[in-house]
């Protein structure tokens, strides 16, 4: 089926709900394995089906986020998925409570389970407010940061079609375009402390409500990290800070150089080339067309899914008015069904968050028999390794897309994986600070930002821009605002795409079936249970970067970038 064949009805929650508490009930007097597990699948089965309304809703919101219909969906959402949750623990409690849990586990998985114990810890009928609170101020930014409307060459743009302008190899251009993207956040600034302060107060209180000592523990539970804590965390940001850091700044060095420009400025650092950024020869249909091609010759696996992906239209890639920035996968449950969301601006990353957003799919179209909800996606940590290893097994393919300018993307891409985890690092340390100091003032937050953006990214020049300066450099990052604690995911599924990119040198086809493994166990293993199953070693082991990051400093060191 078609998505826009894919027909949206407003699921009726209370009804729902109480189907769900009945089962539960009928559930906790069962007399064996055998009854609950059908039980299970019927509840599964409401609940995969409310979900799938929720992703046509949301998918649509943030295609246009002008309709007034799905704006107002949205926001019925946002005040009743909060009921469903406190059901869904209702539900958890009788999971983990069963006389039958050792066969349930053996037939379901350990996982849901230690899914279900972390989500008994994140729930409590006294947070309702809060996470409605939580819900409708995540709304409120991202519908505040796709209004934007910039005066720019004689348009008017919003983010996402700025952002070519942003890496033009006109200096004067790119500088131009980087104040009238400021200008806009500037001019908001005051109305974005405010939602993210209310939104740290919204957050604090589930957490103190919840009987934790802040936020930041209740956060870990929310994204049911199960097998790693803050402490584990902040060790692999030493990590970072030692050996990540280092070759970092080496390759901004380089790119100075490289551009010929005496100083490193903020609006520099994505020009990357003095002969132009490599960039798709074509429009956004020519990616797609060759997209296709790519995974056709990558394996017969990926020829099936992306094909599926194109003949039933689930993606959305073209940048227009209204539409929400930023790219995402998601399901749709009911359908079987990954969808891609993109903004396409005629840059490299149009190519990246194809590879990268098809990841996600792929992974999502290889488990999709799995018939655990909370198996759908794994823990976002786990999520990101399969998009960004994605990115490099499609390495070969690159010359469809850039030809002659394909050994300066590759170069490009390669360095950029190492520069961004400092910046990673640095989201992540930001939120244990602001989390783990909830009665800061925004001016505070925003010193605290600036001196941590400095621990890990020295080079970072902002002379000239007050407001960056100033320390307000994360009120574009929608994750701060939207999902709390998802950030250092993409390091720690950088670390380990990069072991992926270089067992690729030496065997390609045992990563790959590594790599296909890894697909089809979808979200039924914790992280760490899932990088063993890939054969990868764990981002929080000493010598897990050592041993990979001589071999990239390697293969960088052997390009002669001043000669792209």
């Amino acid at each position: 089926m078609k998505f826009q064949e894919m027909t949206y009805e407003r699921p009726e929650m209370d009804t729902a709900a109480n189907r769900l508490r009945e089962l539960i009930a009928t559930f906790s007097d069962a007399s064996s394995a055998s009854e609950q597990e059908q039980i299970i699948v019927q509840i599964n089965s409401i609940r995969s089906h409310v979900q799938t309304m929720y992703s046509l809703c949301y998918i649509r919101n943030t295609v246009d986020t002008q309709d007034e219909f799905y704006r107002e969906e949205k926001l019925y959402f946002d005040q009743v998925l909060p009921e469903l949750e406190g059901v869904e623990t209702e539900y958890y409690r009788a999971l983990i409570g069963s006389p039958f849990r050792s066969e349930l586990e053996a037939r379901f998985g350990a996982q849901l389970f230690r899914i279900a114990e972390l989500s008994t810890k994140t729930f409590a009928p006294e947070i309702m407010a809060d996470l409605q609170e939580n819900n409708r101020l995540s709304t409120e930014y991202s519908a505040l940061v796709a209004s934007a409307q910039i005066p720019f060459d004689g348009q008017m743009l919003n983010l996402s079609q700025l952002g070519k302008y942003l890496n033009s190899p006109d200096r004067e251009t790119r500088e131009a375009a980087h104040e009238a993207k400021y200008a806009f956040f500037s001019s908001h600034e005051e109305k974005l402390d405010e939602i993210y302060d209310q939104l740290v107060k919204a957050r604090t209180n589930m957490g103190t409500k919840l009987g934790y000592q802040n936020f930041t523990e209740l956060g870990y539970a929310r994204l049911s990290r199960t097998d790693y804590n803050a402490d584990k965390v902040a060790t692999f940001r030493n990590q970072v800070h030692s050996l990540i850091v280092p070759l970092a700044e080496k390759l901004k060095e380089r790119q100075r150089l490289r551009i010929g420009v005496d100083t490193l400025r903020y609006f520099d650092e994505g020009f990357n080339f003095r002969s132009g950024n490599p960039a798709p020869k074509g429009d956004p249909d020519w990616i797609l067309d060759r997209g296709r091609q790519m995974y056709r010759e990558l394996s017969p696996d990926t020829d099936e899914f992306f094909s599926f992906m194109m003949d039933n239209e689930l993606m959305d890639v073209l940048s227009k008015k209204g539409k929400r920035v930023g790219g995402y996968c998601t399901v749709i449950p009911d359908a079987k069904a990954p969808y891609i969301f993109a903004n396409f601006n005629s840059t490299a990353h149009d190519v990246e968050v194809l590879t990268h957003e098809a990841g996600h799919a792929f992974m999502a179209y290889s488990a999709r028999e799995l018939t655990v909800p909370e198996y759908e996606f794994p823990t976002l940590e786990a999520a990101e390794i399969h998009s960004m290893s994605m990115e490099f097994f499609t390495w070969d393919w690159m010359k469809l897309f850039f030809q002659e300018d394909t050994e300066k993307f590759k170069f490009y891409h390669l360095s950029s994986a190492i520069t961004i985890i400092p910046y990673l690092v640095t989201v992540d340390e930001f939120q244990h600070y602001v989390y783990d100091h909830p009665e800061a003032s925004p001016a505070e937050r925003k010193a605290a930002w600036r001196t941590i953006e400095q621990k890990y990214m020295p080079h970072r020049d902002y002379e000239g821009n007050d407001y960056l300066q100033g320390g307000s450099y994360w009120h574009q990052q929608q994750h701060i605002f939207a999902r709390p604690f998802y950030y250092i995911d993409y390091a720690l599924a950088q670390i380990c795409a990069l072991q992926f990119w270089k067992r690729m040198q030496d065997d390609r086809q045992a990563a790959w079936e590594d790599y296909l493994h890894l697909c089809t166990l979808a979200g039924s293993k914790s992280f760490l249970e899932l990088v063993a199953e890939a054969n990868l070693i764990s981002p929080f082991e000493d010598g897990c970067i050592e041993s990979i990051i001589s071999d990239i400093g390697a293969w960088l060191d052997q390009v002669d970038d001043q000669a792209l």
